[in-house]
């Protein structure tokens, strides 16, 4: 009889075979995977008894803590669908998403009481609130904390056999790059199969230390909420990132593995705290969310002391699609693995990638004709939360289109080089944002860089970027332009840059350059 491939058989292995062993380390909190199946099964229990059911959909508003990584597998246990909700968006598009989902129940950490407080009576389905911690004290909110409801709570842990493999275990939303928020249905066979996949390739072990640098809210985790729970590895939450916070968690808990998006990466490389600490432990990481550079992976690799390569996916691949860790029969210099580490890379095991033309037919695999990337994997998404066409359009002919436009090299590795909105058309050119951002960010002075195309009465479009410069460094606009003539065709370089402090950004730090386009459309100078 074949058991439903669920995450939460995860968990009850690790707690069956590794009941001692440091599951989770919060703070200055511990548990065990016994203590923590033990508050996994009260989770479900407390939600059956507030009158959640089957399919209901239970929101978290929470940063990354044990409590959030409880509901990971709580809320399937208690037959729910889980919806984490990131916690940087504004009211009115968290209104958006608790409506969309139909979400009944909503978990908030006691910072973001005001924020609810300010929008609760918009929601339409929300039927109970609960605070996470700390004393609750508007009369809207449950008077139970989440601990005062674990602790009365009568475990309780689904029988296997009941589970659904194919039934929706998570909702999450896109990440906001365009109006409306789309819910990706990640089923319990697509959760586990994603993380089986990386844990087979990734060598996943019993003692492994995972730091949780990546939002539990966002895609899925990157899988990391499931594949270390599945060995028996320590989980290590990091609320906030905070490069100092980081080094000193990395020494003190002797963190074997990283994961980073660009501008974490590049916090870190620059941060003037990180002689201070023991950073040894760590055996690899991987960069994603966004595009890197090989000025990015060098830099980690000197700097920091340990492996670095990116890594490519989606939400609604739950998200782990590519990796460009180099592969075992590569042979060439530092200079040409940092630039092969800095790729999109290669498929994982249980994915398949190509890229094809407006036809969907194979482009060819030169490194040089652009197409798009379409998936068919273990963890492409069972579609979008009541959007039957926009399902149909993204998973047309059996394989998820990405709108990502890639090359594909001969040896398999993909290289993005833009997404298709972004693809800047100068004069009938293409010109990659991302090609020149990577040429931008090579330059010793820049701290960040992001490319858009701004109107030209002759061209149609030119490149124009947004610089921010490292503390001390002096920048001008015809150095840099310089600087990347040295290194690109003309027609491809920026024919302006404005320096700012800041980017606008997701809370995974990828640049929005919806709102860089809105602030120069509408003539602003940041």
């Amino acid at each position: 009889m074949n058991i439903p491939l669920t995450p939460t058989r995860f968990l009850r292995y690790a707690e069956q075979q590794f009941p001692r062993k440091t599951a989770v380390v919060c703070g200055e909190r511990r548990f065990t995977y016994a203590e923590f199946g033990d508050r996994v099964g009260r989770l479900a229990g407390a939600l059956r008894s507030v009158g959640a059911k089957a399919g209901d959909r239970v929101a978290f508003l929470s940063l990354n803590c044990h409590r959030l990584l409880e509901a990971y597998y709580g809320v399937l246990e208690g037959s729910g669908i889980l919806l984490p909700l990131n916690i940087r968006l504004a009211a009115p598009e968290l209104i958006y998403i608790l409506n969309d989902s139909g979400a009944t129940v909503l978990f908030l950490e006691q910072e973001f009481v005001g924020l609810v407080e300010s929008f609760r009576r918009d929601l339409r389905t929300v039927r109970s609130f609960h605070q996470l911690e700390g004393t609750p004290e508007a009369e809207w909110l449950s008077r139970y904390t989440y601990e005062q409801m674990l602790a009365s709570a009568t475990p309780h842990r689904e029988e296997l056999m009941a589970f659904d493999e194919n039934s929706v275990a998570e909702i999450f939303h896109t990440s906001g790059t365009s109006a409306s928020p789309k819910g990706v249905m990640l089923t319990h066979r697509n959760v586990y199969l994603h993380a089986m996949n990386l844990a087979v390739y990734h060598h996943a072990r019993y003692q492994d230390v995972l730091m949780h640098t990546i939002p539990l809210f966002h895609a899925n985790g990157w899988g990391a909420a499931h594949t270390i729970t599945f060995v028996g590895g320590t989980h290590i939450m990091l609320p906030r990132f905070i490069p100092e916070e980081v080094f000193r968690l990395v020494e003190r808990e002797r963190v074997s593995a990283l994961s980073l998006v660009p501008i974490m990466a590049i916090a870190l490389v620059n941060s003037p705290a990180r002689s201070k600490y023991d950073l040894s432990s760590v055996e690899w990481s991987v960069i994603g969310g966004a595009a890197s550079s090989p000025t990015l992976i060098r830099e980690v690799e000197e700097k920091l002391g340990f492996k670095c390569f990116s890594g490519y996916g989606l939400t609604e691949s739950a998200p782990s699609l590519a990796t460009a860790e180099l592969k075992p029969d590569m042979q060439c210099s530092d200079e040409e693995r940092h630039v092969i580490q800095a790729m999109t890379g290669y498929a994982y095991p249980g994915s398949e990638l190509r890229v094809v033309d407006a036809e969907d037919e194979d482009v060819p695999h030169d490194g040089v004709t652009m197409g798009e990337v379409i998936a068919r994997s273990d963890g492409v998404m069972a579609g979008y939360w009541q959007q039957p066409e926009a399902t149909a359009e993204a998973l047309r002919g059996g394989w998820f289109h990405t709108g990502d436009m890639a090359v594909i090299a001969e040896n398999g590795y993909i290289r993005i080089v833009d997404r298709k909105k972004d693809i800047i058309v100068s004069g009938g050119e293409n010109i990659s944002s991302l090609d020149v951002e990577k040429v931008l960010s090579a330059h010793p002075g820049v701290y960040e860089a992001a490319v858009i195309p701004v109107f030209d009465q002759k061209w149609g479009e030119v490149p124009r970027a947004v610089v921010v410069a490292k503390p001390g460094s002096k920048l001008s606009e015809a150095d840099l332009i310089e600087f990347c003539r040295a290194r690109l065709a003309h027609y491809k370089c920026p024919q302006s840059i404005e320096f700012c402090e800041s980017s606008p950004k997701t809370a995974t730090g990828k640049v929005l350059k919806r709102e860089l386009r809105k602030k120069y459309q509408a003539g602003i100078v940041l």
